[in-house]
């Protein structure tokens, strides 16, 4: 493993974000903060408590992953593409460094950021709600698993991408609406009995109920099942990721 090679990727990366870190660090503060003026105001005062949790705090799990999903798709994209799209990624296949490396350096940079906007949206929410973290560690354990697994998910697309539009045609139709619709600021209990069984075909539902069940002890489908669901989902990207090294698809051409 060239851990010379991993290095210089990651701190390249990060470097890209650390220049802009009081924007990356002022946007989630300020979303964050309009959410909860607009849903924690708005609706919480017509839903007083959802699962016995009030739905200020309720909504917190949701909040994050939102955020986390589309930071960690967005950076790792972008963080591909933007290579492809001047040239040098033919350096980078060119130098003695594997796939795994490169996927190692690109992905963990993302997943790096997402962590931190992640992070950063738990701390705001705290200053909004009294939050209580029934399992810590597995509340970690999530959010470092969907950090990951979002950001193989973004990589793809990134070399999957053409232009600049295609890059954000992902992350904004799909990744964003499915969250929306996973019960993010919602229990899907409170769905009549027919959208409940076709919201479970929603996958971001079961990462986004293990999220909250590290939060409040309460899920809507099994924490197991959860585990089970994120564990497919990055095995599934990264089976794509070494399909696309393999046969040079969208990256030799």
């Amino acid at each position: 493993m060239n851990w010379t090679a991993i290095a210089s990727i990651y701190r390249f990366e990060m470097a890209r974000f650390f220049r802009t870190l009081m924007q990356s660090f002022l946007s989630p503060v300020l979303s964050t903060s309009l959410y909860f003026v607009v849903f924690g105001a708005a609706i919480g005062s017509r839903i007083d408590q959802v699962e016995g949790v009030p739905y200020g705090a309720f909504i917190v799990p949701g909040l994050i992953m939102l955020s986390v999903m589309t930071q960690a798709t967005s950076n790792a994209s972008f963080g591909i593409y933007f290579p492809k799209f001047i040239g040098t990624i033919y350096e980078l296949l060119s130098a003695p460094v594997n796939f795994l490396e490169i996927v190692i350096g690109y992905v963990g940079a993302a997943a790096t950021k997402a962590l931190f906007i992640g992070v950063v949206i738990l701390v705001t929410a705290s200053l909004f709600v009294d939050l209580t973290i029934a399992h810590p560690l597995a509340m970690v354990l999530f959010m470092v698993l969907t950090c990951v697994s979002f950001a193989l998910l973004g990589f793809i697309i990134g070399v999957w991408a053409k232009n600049f539009e295609q890059l954000q045609l992902v992350p904004l139709l799909i990744v964003t609406p499915l969250v929306f619709l996973g019960g993010s600021f919602y229990s899907i209990s409170m769905l009549p009995p027919i959208w409940q069984k076709i919201t479970l075909f929603n996958p971001v539902v079961y990462l986004i109920s293990g999220f909250r069940w590290s939060f409040f002890g309460a899920s809507d489908v099994p924490v197991g099942l959860s585990l089970l669901a994120i564990g497919g989902f990055t095995a599934l990207c990264l089976a794509v990721i070494w399909w696309i090294f393999k046969t040079g698809w969208r990256i030799r051409s």
